[in-house]
């Protein structure tokens, strides 16, 4: 399903979307909020159709690091045999620390995070997406992971636990 195939039936940016995962295997993008509340978040949108496995989605860092995490996912999956799973270590991507998969909750599935990724999945399979892992990090402080006992507040904060149903 590349964009070519269907002429005029995507948008300029739905056409960017489906030529970057042909050329790159994935499109990523990153989502920030304006007022810098929220933390900035990015998340891939054709990791089922490269190497059939779920999206990934990452928060909280600098925008030039989710996408070297998510680049660098991508790359141990199609020449590692990396493999996502619940709890899976996944090794360099983050200096000195390993990242944590975790399965996002299928309530925490919704467009809020994964809106390009909801749409290419539909429209590539026609069935909604449910394979996501959300790329966890610890504190780069103390080596603890948000669901750790004395893990700092603002690791806790820069990552929205999307592993746990919605409330």
């Amino acid at each position: 399903m590349s964009a070519d195939d269907f002429g005029e039936e995507f948008d300029e940016y739905e056409r960017k979307v489906l030529d970057t995962i042909d050329k790159s295997g994935c499109y990523i993008p990153v989502v920030f909020d304006p007022d810098g509340e929220e933390p900035t978040f990015a998340y891939s949108v054709g990791f089922p159709h490269t190497v059939q496995q779920g999206e990934v989605i990452v928060f909280g860092l600098t925008t030039e690091l989710l996408g070297s995490m998510i680049n660098n996912t991508l790359r141990q999956c199609r020449e590692d045999g990396l493999e996502l799973a619940e709890g899976t270590k996944i090794s360099g991507l983050l200096e000195g620390f390993d990242v944590i998969a975790r399965g996002v909750h299928p309530s925490r599935i919704e467009r809020e995070f994964l809106n390009s990724a909801i749409w290419h999945h539909m429209g590539r399979y026609g069935e909604p997406l449910s394979e996501v892992y959300q790329l966890v990090w610890p504190s780069s402080v103390t080596g603890l992971f948000p669901w750790e006992e004395g893990v700092a507040q603002d690791v806790i904060d820069a990552q929205p636990p999307l592993y746990e149903a919605a409330a």
